[in-house]
């Protein structure tokens, strides 16, 4: 009786908790450079859509995050990967930059934010719940540890940018978050 409580116990108490998987297990290549945030909690929690394939296992994940982190670093010449954290279609988060690093996602939020890039394309089809669902709880679990400001706000990548991005979809889902920056 003793076990079955401890179990029900630690299985409640991690649920919503994300499963974050660490720069050094993705093999992430140094940054060149790391900048703090202005605003620490950041306000703003900005989301973005890789426009790649859907990943449904973590090795394919690291993969993309790690072709990711090259384009930026190789083909935009960025200190690092932009954004702070990437989620999968396997349900699992990407640390990019991670907590209290200014990024390179989405001027003029990049000192004042958390970039979280869905890794697929989600112009015409939605995310895999668990996607949308390790998101939801990374969030979560930045405001409960004061990572994120607890009056932060939400909005698209398009909301700063002239850009498609997260995709129609995605934004379409995000826009009914209730933290959504209506403009």
């Amino acid at each position: 009786v003793i076990m079955k409580l401890l179990l029900l116990f630690v299985t409640s108490a991690l649920a919503g908790t994300p499963v974050i998987v660490s720069r050094s297990e993705w093999g992430a290549a140094s940054p060149t450079e790391t900048n703090p945030l202005k605003i620490n909690p950041p306000p703003f929690v900005v989301i973005h859509h890789s426009e790649s394939q859907v990943c449904a296992t973590t090795a394919r994940c690291k993969t993309i995050v790690k072709n990711i982190q090259s384009y930026h670093m190789r083909s935009r010449g960025w200190e690092d990967i932009g954004y702070n954290f990437l989620v999968g279609g396997d349900g699992k988060v990407y640390e990019g930059r991670g907590w209290n690093k200014h990024g390179s996602h989405a001027i003029p939020y990049n000192n004042k934010s958390i970039g979280i890039c869905f890794i697929g394309n989600f112009g015409a089809s939605a995310p895999p719940s668990q996607q949308i669902q390790a998101a939801k709880d990374l969030i979560a679990y930045g405001v409960s540890k004061k990572l994120i400001s607890s009056n932060y706000k939400v909005l698209g990548h398009r909301q700063a940018a002239n850009t498609s991005c997260p995709g129609n979809s995605l934004f379409a889902i995000i826009k009914k978050w209730p933290r959504f920056l209506t403009n």
